[in-house]
């Protein structure tokens, strides 16, 4: 695994080299003279990053290593400061000005040359010291051992090791033809690609002895995501081949045609299968319940990327070794059951109660010395297999040893809750609190307690997966209730076929779950549910069981244990492990037994006392520990340095340490890429949603991604966003199915949130402004947040920062002046959304910083102008004003040619109400210019008159003329239209921009849109102010927009868009997203040529041919999310769904006074409906029970008890029972 270091030095490296080959930086350097040194220093650079590549084993403990990379990282980060400075500079320089001319480019060389001194240094003293060696073996090494924990965990290390003393090499031809009849599986997992995995598997597979040994023969690559019907058809179509598949397979075959043919190959002949790309064992639970037993040898090859993955298929019993071939740098491993080298069994049976034994199609376990292994003969000389108990092997069993130790109060204290008195109904209890304490392994260690197991007629024992899956739930519980019943029949499982059980349907599933708990005390374990969301859903299949049934549930928090159990008697909070229990366990996982540390080995009392404190007492932590210190020396020396090495991840917060240890598997497998993206989130406070765009915008602004192939930078850094999405590195916060992203924000987990924040520090990234802070020196980091509860002053802040480094400012409260100073030169992004306090003169010399890319004023409500300096920001590429008053752009911000983002206009509370319908509350009197204006100049008056008490001590007259001028004057010029801002003539010019809005064209609208027109590479534009003056040309230069993904047009008042927007245009293919605000009446004609829109807002639309507009947009084919907001449709017209329209819809929002209607069999895939402030009864709201996929309805605004009972009823008799909520 890559350090931190060696990540974030990669990636500042990679910047700075993308910047200094760039065209932009050769041509600074010829300008100014400095050209030999821009190339020097260029060179020095690709040959650090070759260093840093081949510096991933040293840099992993060598700290002169980490030392260097740092001074890396930093040189690289002052060569791409000073190039771009060069840059910017360099466009601001007034050429006729001969003399500062020449003492500029005096002081460039004099700078360049500096430079390159640094880096030459930097780079001998690599050289110097011989610090990285850049050997090739070191580098196979390095990629082979991916990580010491799993190296240790998996017995990589000790395969590796005895092949290369030439004890342990097999051929995995061996391993195939090896003398058993069982069943066996072998998986194979190589350490860099599958590429040398597939030759090998390949050569076994096409090998004529294994072709004439296995009759029945298939290679399956799985797909993602899994698909049982596809795998068991692919599956018979290669048994088949040779007799005529075409014959076979002529016509399409069902689920259970499948399921009995493939049955009929595999029950009588050997089969060989070989699996190719299984990434879950969650695929692999469901994949290994087709094979049966059929004891004639069969073999099962699995090839997988993931270590975990191979370990678990091949079994717990399984061993690894290292495969005789291996193709290039590439070490390849198998996990199998002992063999000789002639291919004899060698497994050996055990007796102990102490150890268990997993296999691959069960999830539980139960000691060994309680069930019997292998085959016996009975007295019919037949022999009869007894089935065993397993389990899905996780991180959890890590604990096995740990049920013995210091759970003995918890254990007969949760198992005096299982075993009371029966109540009314089933009961649940709930085991809850954090990760690692031992939840899993304390609750499955008394589901195999045998004085409990008596009291229950079926048990079983499921993992809630992710992503959650209730089908495969429901499927593990069967498959075990299955089992229990023929073991205490001494029969055959009724479900004899587990291929059909795989086919089955969910209907089929839940019915089949209710047949085996039918009038039987069960014990159920559900363990690790992680949301109240998925417990609803669980819920149900547990309703038909005997009031006498249990179910243990364990999760981490305490609300979804308030929600599964109901009863606070049944709730159980599990507490970290007593500190002589700690101890305990720790030297019984080190040294295989309980020992005294004080007599045995007393030099190592003090390093293992300090590892249990840095465990925090909890098992998970001192089971990983000690389970890798029980393969190292027991030598003080050897504890010291594993102490030192995770002190920075364990010390930094005692109660949480442990559980960041474990994330830190997580993190360290990010690419660094992904890490200095990741590494960014501590800028942002504790619970803190960020948006999904502001996230990519910042991190593209940055440099963490560029374009790549035409691809934007913002796309890419959207893709990053998605990716630490998958990893489980950001959480989403807020998703929605009526959103085009799907993902709107996210957030840290609170966890993870500390890794971030520990090793930013450690790298003096991110540094965070708040209560408390004190530095008796300046703190030199890139990133700067600013908390809210921070109220120091400009001594504190200058004493604290150095902020000649700086590259961001983000500000999370009150806004004081001193926070931009003429030090920041190389700022790159100032967020200063939502803040307070801030005022347009303290924006007045925001072109100072030249280096800006990222602007955010969004939410500051006390700013109405920016300035002309504005302009002299040419690299900005984000400039985001919504939220704030500012009406007018200034002149000057077409020259900001690298501007891609542009936002401005008000953020309503509400889209669902317009701005006319707040006028429509004015007096009439009030409703002309000339008395409009005249109010807002008498408030002025009394605000100057009263400025301290009305508006704080922060407000001088200056700033209050300002507001006027700048805010209240263009609102009366522009009909209060706040939803939009005048643009200046010549934006034609910033080719660069992709997303423009919201513009108001009501004032020269057609010059305005000519420039407009020039924008080809727009991908979301917004307007208002349209009206017949300019509709036509707006149609027009919307036309030829071949990027155009969304699209919003606005008009408030009357006629609003009425005869503005007609005419046959072609629309472009693109555009996914439409918002139409303004009284149209009837639709445009080319509405129903947008054949890939997929969202769909109305409002004020007032539509009247209701019939018309339905068959439109029951048309559109692609159509997801249709909003009908308030005045979207006539109030005397009926809007209604019918069959066969809207064939894609899956979001309907209705608001206002709207009448709608669903037909039977109406919107076939309609899932969530919300009414907003909407009024609900039999005439405005109709056939809610005929809408068969819907799963919710979501109520915003105030409804009485009737409408309430209402909705109740109409959802009671829908056959998906929609859940209701109110938002």
């Amino acid at each position: 695994m890559e350090t931190t270091a060696l990540s974030v030095g990669k990636s500042v490296l990679s910047g700075a080299l993308s910047y200094a080959t760039s065209a932009l930086a050769e041509e600074v350097a010829l300008q100014l003279g400095v050209r030999r040194d821009q190339v020097f220093i260029t060179n020095e650079l690709e040959m650090m990053q070759a260093f840093l590549e081949s510096a991933h084993d040293e840099g992993d403990g060598n700290r002169v290593v980490k030392v260097w990379v740092k001074q890396v990282r930093d040189v690289a980060y002052d060569v791409e400061d000073t190039l771009q400075e060069f840059a910017v500079r360099l466009e601001k320089q007034s050429w006729w000005r001969i003399r500062r001319n020449l003492l500029g480019r005096c002081h460039v060389a004099k700078q360049m040359k500096e430079l390159r001194a640094n880096v030459e240094d930097v780079s001998q003293r690599n050289m110097r010291y011989n610090l990285i060696k850049g050997s090739g073996s070191k580098a196979a090494m390095a990629a082979e051992q991916s990580s010491i924990t799993s190296a240790a965990l998996f017995g990589i290390n000790e395969a590796r090791h005895m092949a290369r003393q030439e004890k342990s090499k097999l051929d995995i031809f061996q391993l195939v033809n090896q003398k058993e009849n069982g069943l066996r599986v072998i998986a194979v997992w190589g350490t860099i690609a599958d590429l040398g995995q597939i030759s090998i598997v390949r050569g076994v597979y096409e090998n004529p002895d294994t072709k004439g040994k296995f009759p029945c023969r298939a290679w399956v690559r799985l797909m993602h995501p899994f698909n049982p019907k596809d795998f068991i058809q692919s599956m018979v179509e290669q048994f088949h081949m040779g007799v005529g598949a075409k014959a076979l397979l002529g016509e399409e075959k069902t689920a259970q045609e499948l399921a009995e043919k493939f049955d009929e190959c595999v029950s009588g002949r050997r089969y060989l299968i070989v699996i190719n790309d299984l990434n879950t064992i969650e695929v692999w639970d469901r994949v290994i319940s087709c094979f049966p037993n059929n004891n004639l040898g069969s073999r099962i090859i699995v090839s997988t990327a993931q270590v975990e993955v191979a370990s678990l298929c091949a079994g717990q019993e399984s061993i690894v070794s290292y495969l005789k071939q291996s193709f290039g740098d590439e070490n390849i491993y198998a996990f199998h059951e002992k063999v000789s080298q002639d291919g004899t069994d060698l497994t050996k049976t055990e007796s102990s109660s102490n150890r268990a034994i997993t296999s691959s199609d069960t999830n539980q376990m139960v000691p060994t010395g309680e069930i019997s292994e292998d085959q016996s003969k009975g007295a019919d000389g037949k022999n009869t297999l007894k089935k065993s108990f397993t389990r899905i092997r996780t991180m959890a069993t890590a604990l096995e040893e740990s049920h013995l130790v210091g759970r003995q109060k918890e254990k007969v204290e949760i198992m005096k809750l299982i075993s009371d008195q029966p109540t009314q109904e089933f009961q649940v209890i709930t085991v809850w609190g954090m990760g690692g304490l031992g939840k899993t392994t304390l609750v499955k260690d008394i589901y195999q307690n045998q004085e409990l197991s008596a009291m229950f007629e079926k048990r079983a024992c499921v993992t809630v997966m992710r992503p959650f899956n209730l089908e495969g739930l429901l499927r593990s519980l069967i498959m075990q209730l299955d089992r229990e019943s023929s073991e205490k029949k001494d029969t055959v499982g009724l479900l004899s076929n587990k291929t059909t059980l795989l086919l089955m349907p969910l209907a089929e599933l839940m019915k089949e779950l209710a047949r085996f708990c039918e009038r039987k005390r069960c014990l159920i374990i559900v363990d690790d549910v992680s949301s109240n969301a998925e417990w609803n859903m669980m819920i149900p299949i547990f309703h038909g069981m005997e009031y006498t049934s249990r179910i243990i549930v364990t999760t981490r928090e305490e609300s979804i244990a308030k929600l599964c159990s109901g009863r606070q008697e049944n709730i159980y909070m599990l507490k970290d492990l007593e500190h002589s229990d700690a101890c305990d366990l720790f030297t019984k996982k080190v040294f295989k037994k309980t020992i005294d540390l004080n007599m045995q080995y007393p030099e190592l009392v003090e390093q293992a006392e300090l590892i249990v404190r840095k465990c925090s007492r909890l098992p998970l932590a001192i089971v990983t520990i000690g389970g890798f210190l029980s393969n190292q020396p027991k030598t003080c020396l050897e504890w010291r340095k594993l102490n030192d090495h995770l002190s920075a991840e364990l010390e930094l917060n005692p109660e949480l340490g442990t559980i960041r240890t474990v994330l830190m598997r997580s993190y360290d497998g990010l690419p660094y890429h992904l890490k200095s993206c990741f590494l960014y989130m501590p800028i942002f406070p504790e619970d803190y949603k960020v948006g999904r765009g502001r996230l990519a915008r910042r991190w593209s602004a940055e440099g963490y991604s560029r374009e790549v192939h035409s691809r934007p930078a913002e796309e890419i850094a959207d893709n990053y966003f998605m990716e630490l999405i998958s990893r489980s590195m950001i959480l989403p916060s807020q998703q929605s199915i009526h959103n085009i992203k799907g993902i709107d924000s996210c957030q840290v987990h609170d966890l993870i949130r500390e890794i971030g924040v520990s090793k930013s520090m450690e790298e003096n990234l991110v540094f965070t402004l708040e209560e408390g802070c004190i530095s008796n020196s300046q703190v030199m980091v890139r990133h700067l947040s600013i908390s809210s509860n921070w109220k120091g002053n400009k001594s504190e802040f200058e004493s604290i920062v150095d902020m000649s480094r700086l590259r961001s400012i983000t500000c999370f409260g009150e806004w004081k002046s001193f926070f931009i100073s003429h030090r920041m030169r190389f700022v790159r992004v100032l967020d200063l959304e939502d803040t307070t306090c801030l005022l347009d003169h303290q924006l007045k010399n925001i072109g100072k910083l030249l280096h800006l890319r990222y602007l955010s004023l969004r939410g500051c409500g006390d700013i109405s102008h920016l300035s002309d300096s504005l302009g002299d920001l040419r690299q900005l590429e984000t400039l985001d004003i919504r939220g704030t008053n500012i009406m007018v752009l200034p002149k000057t911000i077409i020259k900001l040619r690298k501007l891609n983002y542009l936002r401005a206009g008000i953020i309503p509370e509400n889209e669902s109400v317009s701005w006319e319908e707040y006028a429509d509350d004015f007096p009439q009197v009030m409703k002309n210019r000339p008395c409009t204006s005249f109010v807002w100049m008498m408030m002025c008056c009394v605000g100057c008159c009263a400025l301290e008490t009305i508006y704080g001590n922060g407000v001088s007259h200056r700033d209050l003329c300002e507001h006027f001028c700048y805010l209240i004057l263009p609102l009366i010029a522009m009909g209060l239209d706040q939803h939009g801002v005048l643009v200046p003539r010549g934006m034609r010019k910033l080719k660069a921009l992709r997303t423009l809005g919201v513009v108001n064209i009501g004032r020269r609208g057609k010059i305005i849109l000519q420039d407009i027109k020039e924008l080809t590479h727009l991908c979301k534009l917004g307007v208002t102010g349209v009206n017949k003056e300019n509709g036509q040309e707006l149609c027009s230069a919307i036309v030829g927009m071949s990027h155009l993904a969304s699209l919003s047009i606005r008009s408030e008042g009357e006629p609003g868009l009425c005869g503005c927007l007609e005419g046959k245009f072609s629309f472009p293919v693109t555009l996914q997203s439409l918002k139409l605000y303004g009284n149209l009446v009837r639709l445009p004609e080319w509405v129903q040529g947008l054949k890939n829109l997929v969202k769909l807002k109305l409002r004020s639309t007032m539509l009247s041919e209701d019939n018309e507009a339905m068959q439109v947009l029951g048309n559109l084919p692609n159509l997801g999310s249709l909003h009908l907001l308030r005045g979207s449709i006539c109030e005397d017209k009926v809007f209604c769904f019918r069959q066969g329209a809207f064939q894609s819809l899956v979001f309907l929002e209705l608001s206002g006074y709207i009448s709608v209607k669903f037909e039977q069999e109406a919107i076939p895939t309609l899932e969530m409906l919300k009414l907003f402030c909407m009024e609900v009864n039999g005439n405005s709201l109709s056939g809610l029970p005929t809408i068969a996929s819907l799963k919710e309805v979501v109520l915003e605004g105030y409804y009485n008890y009737s409408e309430l009972a209402y909705l109740r009823a109409e959802l009671a008799e829908n056959p998906n029972r929609p859940v209701l909520k109110r938002v």
